[in-house]
């Protein structure tokens, strides 16, 4: 099977923090996740399938307001309908509110805030591109 992957790259706003001192919640990670597998599906079937369940959701490091988050997806193993896929969030800039209100540093290497395997469907009748 050739290798399907998505990867989208976003700032997380003050909107996005749900607790003190700017933390953005876990939870925003496993949406991110959704519309990485979203994308993984459109390539693969041709349609946005339907997410069925995490086995696995791992929450490793903070995220912050003002930090950029890359959510990472691929698609591991493909069945009659299903499509198990793993994800990875990793924060490549850092908001630096100690030095100013808007200084940031880009990391030298990303740094893994979540990781997630979940099993998405498509069902028969939806996929529209054919595989051999």
């Amino acid at each position: 099977m050739e290798k399907i992957t998505s990867l989208l790259r976003l700032r997380m706003s003050a909107k996005d923090a749900h607790y003190g001192g700017n933390l953005v919640d876990g939870a925003h990670m496993v949406h991110l996740f959704g519309d990485v597998a979203t994308e993984l599906l459109i390539k693969y079937d041709g349609d946005e399938g339907l997410f069925c369940a995490y086995d696995n959701i791992e929450f490793l490091a903070p995220v912050y307001a003002g930090d950029y988050i890359e959510a990472y997806g691929e698609i591991e193993k493909v069945g009659n309908s299903s499509r198990t896929m793993h994800f990875e969030a990793r924060k490549v800039v850092v908001a630096r509110g100690d030095i100013s209100a808007s200084a940031a540093d880009e990391l030298a290497e990303p740094i893994v805030v979540c990781r997630a395997h979940g099993t998405c469907v498509t069902p028969k009748q939806s996929q529209r591109i054919e595989h051999k």
